[in-house]
């Protein structure tokens, strides 16, 4: 048993949008190693999200060994401007865990905010190279952990013969743009009529207002399905009727669906952008195209389909086996000791 407390600040909000993140994966994990772990927040306001996760912080703060704060590179980066800030005013190691994928960005527009958080921390922790080698380069030392598969609840299904079935998994929002897999859909049944596209996630801002109105202009209603949010074990069951993951996202950085998409054994087609090259290695595990390219995404699918690349997903499922808790939790271990 570890006697080490950890305090975690992040959007603890599985129970509310169903889905599993990061957080909820790692600090069970953590837990289950023995480690005394406290979680905040899960309010849905962000304001009050906000309130909470400072309160916690100054609740717990005589019974803290460590605080993981979780930092992404939009609005959330201020909750970790000001927990990093509130935990070293109370003298505590606090550690970020880096997930937004346009946090090089950010860093070019807030340095000074990022030097109040990044160069005060016990640790930095990137779960991509992309994001290690960029903070690297601004100063910040950087460890390198990825995001946990727990590759033993994921059934990797060998698609035989493919078919043009698409699956898409993510937060119906702009900088993911969920309309590319629609236009992409529209492009592909040009030569393949029976293409149909499945969209699993939750419906954050009018992108999928925008993506039913364009099924409607195009005519596909009877060819894409949205199954608005499921739990992780219900999309994974859905997925076997699918044989191609596209990700058409816009900002990533390794994002954690294409991980389960890998290790389920679907054939994976994404957008090039962010850390996804330091994750998906082009024509190996996977098919790189470049953004905002419906016929480029349509033409990789299609040389898929004509069976060009046929070993992609057993190569996907062989690398996403280094992502286990077993290959990586001595990492952890020697932050937390």
């Amino acid at each position: 048993m570890r006697d080490k407390k950890i305090l975690y600040i992040g959007n603890n909000l599985t129970k509310k949008t169903k889905y599993n993140s990061t957080l909820m994966v790692l600090s069970c994990l953590l837990r289950q190693e023995g480690f005394s772990l406290i979680v905040s927040s899960d309010k849905t306001n962000k304001f009050f999200r906000l309130i909470d996760m400072c309160f916690s912080l100054l609740k717990n703060s005589k019974k803290t060994d460590y605080v993981l704060i979780d930092t992404f590179s939009t609005i959330n980066f201020y909750y970790a401007l000001i927990i990093s800030q509130l935990s070293r005013l109370f003298k505590l190691k606090y550690i970020p865990i880096l997930h937004g994928g346009n946090l090089p960005n950010r860093l070019d527009k807030n340095p000074l905010f990022s030097d109040l958080i990044f160069k005060n921390s016990y640790k930095n922790i990137a779960p991509s190279n992309y994001l290690k080698l960029a903070f690297e380069e601004k100063g910040y030392k950087t460890v390198f952990i990825p995001n946990i598969v727990e590759i033993e609840n994921y059934n990797f299904k060998l698609r035989a013969s493919l078919a043009p079935k698409l699956f898409w998994v993510r937060a119906f929002k702009e900088i993911y743009n969920p309309t590319l897999a629609i236009k992409v859909l529209d492009v592909l049944k040009k030569e393949h009529p029976k293409a149909k596209l499945c969209m699993v996630g939750p419906f954050v801002d009018s992108s999928y207002d925008d993506c039913v109105k364009l099924v409607s202009e195009l005519n596909l209603e009877s060819s894409v399905e949205f199954t608005g949010v499921l739990l992780k074990e219900d999309w994974h069951k859905k997925s076997e009727e699918f044989d191609i993951f596209i990700n058409t996202t816009n900002f990533d950085n390794t994002p954690v669906s294409v991980m389960e998409a890998m290790a389920l054994g679907l054939f994976i087609v994404t957008t090039n952008v962010g850390g996804i090259p330091f994750l998906i290695d082009d024509k190996i595990d996977g098919l790189l195209v470049s953004k905002s390219n419906a016929e480029e995404m349509a033409d990789a699918i299609t040389t898929i389909l004509n069976n060009t690349y046929p070993n992609l997903a057993s190569i996907a499922r062989e690398k996403v086996t280094n992502f286990s808790w077993e290959e990586n939790k001595e990492k952890w271990f020697q932050i937390l000791k």
